[in-house]
């Protein structure tokens, strides 16, 4: 499905924290190399630029993902720069680009598939409430909400790389 650099580095990905986390170094140089022919024939290059924002965030690079996404004016410019937010963390912020993002197919989704994991997703807001609750406390539910997390990333650069190829 992903070109070749895409795949290699999403198999380094790990579940990262619901916090900021500390940056990947061992992929940094990986990450900033990335241009729209990493990810194939681009037709849309804000959606590229999406797909950047979040493998920057995949590896816990905030800022790099944050500069990003803050000039992507589309509602997945502002889902990345929410969840970016959220892990900072900065609910306060990140429950405002959840507004900007509004209703979204990926939230529908994660709405589908979250009690995989032992989850009911409502609202973005409500899983910002959700992860302040149990960020840091090594418990059941802090392993649920970066599973949550987890899954949210991957829907959200799955529907993000299908739009910058256009599939």
């Amino acid at each position: 499905m992903y070109s070749p650099t895409i795949s290699a580095l999403l198999a380094a990905r790990v579940v990262v924290p619901l916090g900021p986390g500390a940056p990947d170094d061992a992929v940094r140089g990986r990450l900033a190399a990335l241009d729209d022919a990493a990810l194939g024939r681009v037709v849309d290059r804000d959606a590229a630029a999406a797909c950047r924002s979040g493998l920057w965030i995949a590896f816990n690079f905030l800022d790099e993902s944050h500069t990003i996404s803050q000039d992507i004016n589309t509602h997945e410019g502002s889902f990345w720069h929410a969840i970016m937010h959220r892990r900072e963390p900065d609910p306060f912020n990140s429950k405002y680009w959840w507004r900007r993002v509004g209703a979204h197919p990926v939230l529908d989704h994660l709405r589908e598939r979250t009690p995989e994991v032992s989850y009911s997703f409502t609202t973005p807001e409500a899983f910002v409430d959700f992860c302040e609750k149990v960020r840091d406390t090594s418990s059941a539910d802090e392993e649920i909400a970066r599973r949550v997390q987890h899954l949210e990333w991957e829907l959200l650069f799955a529907w993000c790389f299908d739009r910058a190829v256009g599939k």
